[in-house]
């Protein structure tokens, strides 16, 4: 497979993950498939295959002590900038799901902030705990363990 191909492939493996989170938050189907790992563990494995053909003793003393002109030369290469994509997927996913899993345990609302999630993490972040402290604050709830579903 070509870089092109397994950037693509990831872009798209996460997409589903997204949508249930997003579209049908209270279906058991999401419940469940939210709980496991298996996706960040299969997003790290890539995640690892293309660091390992990235660093280079030279990147990696450069990124050892990093300057900012030293990290955008590594991220002109195609195969590093694939790698730090993957990260960023990897890493905004694993959020976008704990704001999902925090959601359904105190019954918070975070569609807002998972979407925000999916194209700018940080702020998606940064919703969901202000979402929080707001729904906290003024309309408090007892918290709710997520309904276990049934095979």
């Amino acid at each position: 497979m070509t870089i092109e191909q397994l950037f693509t492939g990831a872009n798209l493996f996460v997409l589903p993950f997204w949508t249930l989170m997003i579209l049908l938050p209270n279906w058991g189907i999401t419940r469940k498939i939210m709980q496991s790992l298996i996706p960040f563990v299969l997003l790290a494995a890539l995640y690892l295959f293309l660091l390992s053909g990235t660093i280079t003793s030279e990147s990696a003393q450069a990124l050892s002590n990093p300057k900012l002109a030293d990290i955008a030369r590594f991220f002109a290469e195609e195969r590093a900038a694939a790698t730090g994509w993957i990260h960023f997927l990897v890493m905004d996913l694993f959020v976008g799901r704990w704001i999902y899993l925090e959601g359904q345990r105190t019954g918070t609302w975070t569609i807002h902030s998972i979407a925000l999630c999916l194209f700018a993490g940080p702020l998606g972040l940064l919703s969901h705990i202000v979402t929080a402290w707001v729904s906290q604050k003024f309309f408090p709830q007892p918290e709710t363990e997520p309904t276990p579903t049934t095979p």
